[in-house]
């Protein structure tokens, strides 16, 4: 009777660690998610300036300045999931890219210390983003990987968890821009 009683506690323990693990793992998925998703805001914050910005003098670039409010308004609008904010996030991160180098042939934007201003303060948040993106995604790892293991595989699965996506970026948006290509439209 003590050996059941004994190896019944022993069982509950295990399974009591086990759910703590993947609470843990799923919360930081979460937390660092939150992170990432702040830093978002604070540049979708930060584009309505550098379009206000930019805009007069550059005309040509009209259809992209456009496509970039469009893509920070859907953002803004909430209740958009993390795999359809990463989507928006790659978006959006390969047009700002591509405005930041057709402003270096704007020589009265480049001089502007507004312009100048906001391209570093763009830059110091691509770089945060960057970072958060990093750490979301091995947290995700960590997450998914504690799932699909044995023996937590088997608590993940009575709870309904599911992999998550981790960050990525299209092989379209792997490419470097073609500048001459931006002017043209």
């Amino acid at each position: 009777m003590q050996s059941l009683l004994i190896t019944l506690v022993i069982i509950v323990l295990i399974m009591t660690f086990l759910y703590n693990f993947l609470i843990s793992k799923k919360n930081q998925v979460e937390n660092i998610y939150a992170s990432v998703d702040a830093l978002l805001k604070k540049r979708f914050d930060l584009i309505p300036s550098l379009v206000a910005t930019v805009q007069e003098a550059m005309k040509h670039e009209k259809s992209t300045l456009e496509e970039i409010t469009a893509l920070r308004s859907q953002a803004m609008k909430g209740k958009t999931s993390s795999n359809q904010m990463a989507e928006i996030d790659s978006k959006l991160s390969s047009l700002l890219g591509s405005i930041m180098v057709a402003v270096e042939d704007y020589p009265e934007l480049k001089a502007n210390e507004n312009t100048l201003n906001l391209q570093h303060s763009l830059n110091e948040i691509e770089e945060q983003l960057s970072a958060a993106r990093r750490a979301y995604n091995q947290s995700v790892t960590d997450y998914n990987n504690a799932i699909e293991m044995f023996p937590t595989s088997i608590l993940a699965n009575y709870m309904r968890y599911s992999r998550k996506q981790v960050f990525s970026i299209t092989k379209s948006e792997r490419k470097n821009p073609n500048v001459k290509e931006l002017f043209n439209k």
